[in-house]
């Protein structure tokens, strides 16, 4: 796969964590909501400001990271899902 997200865009491998309740582990189909956590897999180069300077990437490929729910577009590649965010959608790096 050769995905390069343009500007300050990121693509994220989503993080699907199994869900416990009482003891009993539930399948992640049980819970159709949206991962909010994810890898990244690959950056872009960078937002460019007003003043046509280019601000590099807080985020780098490999963070483990947080992200609102629905700020990233959904994309399926070789029948994997992944999402693409931009800079501003992520909260955190998990470390």
């Amino acid at each position: 796969m050769k995905i390069k997200p343009l500007g300050d865009r990121v693509l994220i491998e989503p993080l699907h964590e199994e869900k416990r309740k009482g003891g009993i582990i539930l399948p992640e189909t049980v819970d159709k909501e949206r991962p909010e956590k994810g890898r990244i897999i690959a950056v872009g180069s960078g937002r460019v400001d007003d003043n046509g300077k280019k601000l590099p990437m807080s985020v780098k490929k490999g963070d483990k990271v947080l992200f609102t729910k629905y700020g990233p577009d959904e994309i399926k590649v070789d029948g994997k899902e992944y999402l693409i965010a931009k800079e501003e959608n992520i909260l955190a790096i998990i470390e």
